[in-house]
């Protein structure tokens, strides 16, 4: 149980694992919870802490068993309340032409009462929010421009597949200083992601009268993204509890 507990909560979270390697299978991501979430983790601390120092006095042994019910129960309502966006979202989709558009929904940073939601467009993607707490219209979602073109042109880049296997698809593709940039948009939110990795490089010296762009690999190589913890908790503690407003779907 200890050694297969890891393995299944990291499929809780967007990035997910590859629970049934080695079977050649995309990573299982059920993303009903933020990588890290202390209401989550505070439990099962608590409950090991009270339990080391109880010892074998019964008290121990009921921390435990109430550390665990409330850690699986968290992971119950996350799934509960993601149903919930997902519903939400689906309708406002369906609305935008976007019914069978992959997507996925994430809870934003330390909660599961602030959700993300991201769509794939054909020239890009669209994101939204929705706070259980306070949201009651409809979902707005603001579109965003990708590079699709050179994501098709650079398809055959080892990197570029191996990403987009791992990713399921879900990254933003830009071309920067003759660079192919990829971001994987499961981490982070407009403007700023965790991942981003330069994987090809333009070739210049191609005749005009080709079709298409040339790219070569180069190492895959992460590129910085600073992003301040503080600025973006405060941001998303403001969200959860104060809607924007209703406004129609764009």
């Amino acid at each position: 149980v200890c050694l297969m507990a890891h393995p299944l909560i990291d499929c809780f979270t967007v990035y997910g694992t590859q629970l049934l390697w080695p079977l050649p299978m995309q990573p299982l991501m059920w993303s009903s919870l933020f990588i890290i979430d202390p209401l989550f983790a505070l439990p099962w601390v608590l409950a090991c802490a009270i339990a080391w120092y109880a010892r074998d006095r019964p008290l121990g042994r009921r921390a435990l068993v109430a550390g665990i019910a409330l850690g699986v129960g968290y992971v119950g309502w996350s799934l509960v309340a993601k149903s919930i966006v997902d519903r939400e979202a689906d309708r406002v989709l369906a609305t935008m032409g976007l019914a069978d558009a992959p997507r996925f929904s994430v809870p934003m940073p330390f909660n599961t009462l602030l959700w993300r939601v991201v769509a794939m467009t054909p020239g890009g993607y669209v994101e939204g929010f929705r706070s259980l707490a306070v949201d009651r219209g409809a979902m707005t979602f603001r579109g965003h421009t990708s590079n699709v073109q050179a994501l098709a042109e650079a398809r055959e880049v080892p990197a570029v597949q191996r990403l987009t296997w791992f990713n399921h698809g879900f990254m933003r593709v830009q071309v920067t200083n003759g660079e192919l940039v990829l971001t994987d948009l499961r981490m982070g939110s407009e403007p700023g992601y965790v991942f981003r990795f330069a994987v090809a490089r333009h070739d210049h010296r191609q005749a005009k009268d080709q079709r298409g762009a040339k790219w070569h690999s180069i190492p895959p190589r992460q590129l910085d993204m600073p992003r301040e913890v503080g600025p973006m908790w405060d941001a998303t503690w403001r969200r959860v509890w104060h809607a924007p407003g209703d406004a129609p779907a764009r």
